[in-house]
């Protein structure tokens, strides 16, 4: 037996009662009017073209399955196949290609392409608390990756994505977001966002945060263009935790999905930032792992268009 060999990967009235005691731990809840008191299952009947899970509601008279409103809306992907493509996903270190999903699942590669953007929405957290509470160590750093289309090569990064990178050391937790330029003007706003201002800011000696110690308890820098990677005089001085972050994002990002549109970026970051903060040196498994993914798919429901 095999952690695949679960029910919930291959019946289908399973599959709906596991989502459904993850989504509506209380109960059901009518997506349409939010009543939850008045609430009947309609039995399924594959003849009649009754669905898996559908729901009437007493107060709206208004059908519903827990699909409604999540990232499943409106998909003829059998419930199984997303639960194992969130599976799959989330165990995969450095996330698994459309390709390999579309033959491991059989289905088309443009459902699985799309498939795998509606999960990495699910998987956006969306917190917004700020890192380095309590006067704690955050890393920062930025790196480049890919082409923006249309813009010629040049010797420089300009041509490149960029992206930023916060690390909490104390939580353990990342942040990343797609920025436009790499300047203290671009930077530092979004830095002093995300981190506490009694925290300590940890850098290397980009002349980004060349100003950063005006706004944090403290600011320690290591020269990476002089081979310097930890200062030895303060062995907590040092950028290392968020280098090893780029380092799983980009050999995800060249080894599997190996291309990247700027405008899909910020959803490949979701991806990394997700199984980063929930990996097994936090507590949290394979299992884990889906089980949080499938309980962001509410509200996030994404339209191929998009």
């Amino acid at each position: 037996m095999s952690v695949l060999s679960r029910p919930q990967f291959h019946d289908e009235a399973a599959a709906f009662r596991f989502v459904e005691a993850e989504i509506w731990p209380e109960g059901p809840v009518c997506p349409h009017c939010g009543g939850c008191e008045r609430i009947s299952a309609i039995k399924a009947n594959p003849e009649k073209k009754i669905r898996h899970g559908l729901k009437f509601c007493g107060q709206c008279r208004r059908q519903f399955t827990v699909k409604v409103g999540t990232i499943f809306e409106d998909s003829h992907l059998p419930m199984t196949k997303w639960l194992q493509a969130i599976y799959l996903m989330t165990a995969s270190k450095k996330g698994m290609s459309a390709h390999q999903l579309h033959r491991t699942l059989e289905i088309t590669y443009k459902s699985a392409w799309f498939l795998e953007h509606r999960i990495r929405e699910a998987m956006a957290s969306g917190d917004l608390s700020v890192f380095g509470q309590g006067g704690g160590i955050v890393e920062a750093d930025e790196t480049f990756i890919g082409r923006i289309k249309g813009v010629p090569k040049a010797r420089a990064y300009h041509h490149k994505m960029k992206v930023l990178a916060l690390v909490d050391r104390d939580t353990g937790k990342a942040r990343t977001m797609v920025v436009d330029q790499v300047n203290a003007a671009t930077i530092m706003p979004i830095v002093k966002a995300n981190v506490d201002r009694e925290a300590i800011l940890m850098t290397d000696e980009s002349n980004v945060y060349r100003h950063a110690g005006k706004h944090f308890a403290a600011h320690g820098t290591t020269n990476h263009s002089q081979g310097q990677y930890v200062d030895y005089d303060m062995p907590a001085v040092h950028s290392n935790t968020v280098e090893g972050y780029f380092s799983i994002f980009k050999r995800g990002m060249k080894g599997v999905y190996q291309h990247c549109a700027e405008r899909h970026l910020h959803r490949y970051l979701a991806e990394f930032e997700f199984r980063y903060n929930n990996r097994e040196a936090l507590g949290c498994n394979d299992a884990d792992r889906a089980t949080a993914a499938l309980r962001g798919v509410v509200g996030k429901r994404l339209t191929y268009a998009s």
